[in-house]
């Protein structure tokens, strides 16, 4: 399988508590629920897409709570995304145990997680996909083991707040395999991982050119 994260996000950088000001409000943050006045039908199929590829889910502990609290109860049966995620594999990254709330939930120890993550993804499937789970989206990044990368960036600022991408992350230049703008500004993109190039703004026979070494 190959691992994704899939993230909503704001213009500068942050995807703590898009949901509601409740969601999660560690570290005093107070913007929670900026993605829902710009959640339009564009965001819904992105989101519909990102959910069409997961073969199992792989959360943080708190995703898991929220999403346990959450989905469970829409019972649509028109609603693919609930009824993959419900019904779906499951594994938590905790350093203790949580409660069965639904079928298919596996608990993974923080201590040796990472290299379940790279049993998980010599499996066969589709993907392994991160949803939320910031912090341990970070250690993913930093350790190398993303191959996909999606995002929902909204057309909004809130400051200070919870970010996937820090000053100790490794440099990468990404490739984008595909984008679309919904109709309220809101950015899907979909990107993959690759070497970090660099180039320079040079004058060639009286042109301005760029140079990449």
């Amino acid at each position: 399988m190959k691992l994704s994260i899939n993230l909503f996000m704001t213009l500068d950088g942050v995807s703590q508590s898009p949901g509601s000001p409740e969601e999660d409000p560690r570290g005093g943050f107070t913007r929670g629920g900026w993605l829902m006045p710009v959640f339009d039908e564009g965001c819904g199929r992105a989101v519909g897409e990102w959910y069409s590829h997961t073969s199992a889910l792989l959360l943080g502990r708190t995703t898991y709570n929220t999403f346990s609290s959450h989905w469970p109860q829409i019972t649509d049966p028109e609603d693919r995304v609930a009824s993959q995620i419900n019904n779906g594999q499951k594994y938590v990254v905790t350093s203790g145990s949580v409660a069965d709330v639904w079928a298919d939930t596996t608990t993974v120890l923080g201590k040796d997680f990472l290299h379940r993550v790279r049993e998980l993804k010599a499996q066969p499937g589709d993907e392994l996909q991160v949803h939320g789970s910031i912090q341990l989206a970070r250690t993913l990044h930093q350790a190398g083991l993303v191959d996909i990368y999606r995002f929902l960036i909204a057309p909004v600022l809130v400051g200070e707040g919870a970010s996937v991408f820090g000053p100790e992350n490794p440099a990468s230049t990404m490739t984008v395999t595909s984008s679309t703008v919904t109709d309220s500004g809101v950015v899907s993109l979909e990107l993959t991982p690759g070497e970090f190039s660099q180039a320079a703004a040079v004058v060639e026979d009286g042109k301005d050119s760029i140079r990449q070494d």
